[in-house]
């Protein structure tokens, strides 16, 4: 995996709710057009295309892209949960590293509908029974609340038991999150709301709120990479090169730790995070922005640990401190995150880095973080896949 990676171009749809979107073919080929056009490239050279979607029938990736050309080249179609679009950008990264190709396009998008996400076949064993065996022996409550809900407010209310905190710090993220998206067109929710309004939402599990979930939502969005070679070649940009990256799933330590935030994923974060600081070696010290998978605000908070942005146990500090917002240590969510912006679950991963790739390029508008050479991401899907990136501005 030699060569470096270079993201040419990004582009994607502002988000919307379920209902209010195009038809997904329209979204991805729409997606993908705007991040050719960014990349000032033709579809006829891109020698890969790797698509992501959850919820799709086969070859849903060819739908969208034929609406631009029918080139013959190969389209992978991925699934991997909510990490489905960084599984994508991952596979199309790995393609150009490894010299088998120049140039690959990754795309995810996602056609959603209202409500909470739950299993499409009941023929057949759903694939998180084994974490939902392990989440029933660790907590009780209302077994009809959204099955997410139950997982990451499980995980949420295991951290308040260990270190005592009180759980209305969980509401400051969702505050944050919308004063970052208030300044993003491609958010879903951009009024400014105050922790009284997110903690008098509707409850829905433990510790979370409504105001505290991410909703359904619609959208997509797209990442061309290349070769440097390939980038001189036909005068692409080559400003911002993927410094490293980490796919991991999950070890015995999920089900074996009894621990509901392993379940959802801590330990996938933490070893993926250590892979791609060593590799690049860059500290979570030297890093001021991030876009990280805030699905549930209990999530974002025990990220900030994972990533070793803020020791084991100091999360609630960070949040006081303002540590994690403008002006503190490091911006996470400049978009707004997926508590604001939005999840449309393909997407996802691939809005992610088309925002950090405009932050480091010096484009993210009134949600710039000043001076940002280095940017990380991370997307998690539960069942599971945790992709965290590590993106570097190159020259001036």
């Amino acid at each position: 995996m030699g060569n470096d990676v270079f993201v040419a171009g990004v582009g994607m749809i502002p988000f919307t709710k379920p209902g209010k979107s195009g038809i997904y073919s329209d979204m991805g080929e729409q997606a993908a057009r705007i991040a050719l056009a960014d990349a000032g490239l033709d579809y006829s050279l891109v020698q890969q295309a790797y698509v992501g979607y959850v919820y799709g029938d086969s070859t849903s990736g060819q739908a969208a892209l034929y609406g631009i050309g029918q080139s013959g080249i190969p389209i992978i179609n991925v699934n991997n949960n909510c990490a489905t679009g960084s599984s994508a950008l991952f596979l199309a990264r790995q393609a150009v590293a490894s010299g088998t190709v120049d140039c690959a396009l990754a795309l995810g998008f996602e056609q959603m509908v209202p409500g909470a996400l739950g299993s499409i076949y009941s023929d057949r064993p759903d694939p998180l029974t084994r974490f939902a065996a392990v989440r029933d022996q660790l907590q009780s409550g209302d077994q009809s609340a959204p099955m997410a809900a139950q997982f990451f407010g499980g995980a949420g209310q295991a951290y308040v038991d260990e270190y005592g905190i009180d759980p209305a710090i969980f509401a400051e993220i969702s505050v944050k999150a919308r004063k970052h998206a208030a300044n993003n067109p491609n958010a879903v929710f951009r009024d400014l709301v105050t922790a009284e309004q997110v903690l008098a939402s509707p409850r829905i599990f433990g510790p979370l709120t409504r105001l505290q979930c991410c909703p359904p939502t619609c959208g997509a969005a797209a990442a061309v990479v290349c070769s440097a070679e390939f980038a001189q070649k036909h005068g692409l940009s080559a400003d911002v090169v993927i410094a490293a990256q980490s796919l991991t799933t999950d070890t015995p330590s999920t089900f074996e730790s009894m621990d509901l935030r392993k379940v959802i994923g801590y330990d996938m974060a933490a070893a993926a995070a250590h892979t791609v600081y060593e590799a690049a070696g860059i500290g979570p010290e030297d890093i001021p922005v991030v876009e990280l998978h805030d699905c549930f605000t209990t999530n974002e908070f025990l990220t900030y640990e994972a990533l070793g942005l803020t020791p084991a146990g100091t999360a609630e500090k960070f949040i006081r401190d303002g540590d994690n917002t403008y002006g503190g240590r490091v911006v996470t969510n400049p978009s707004g995150g997926l508590l604001s912006k939005g999840h449309p679950l393909g997407a996802t991963g691939l809005a992610q880095c088309a925002e950090l790739v405009w932050q480091l390029r010096g484009q993210a508008g009134d949600r710039q973080v000043d001076g940002a050479r280095v940017a990380l991401q991370h997307n998690l899907g539960l069942g599971g896949a945790c992709v965290v990136t590590l993106y570097q501005k190159v020259g001036n």
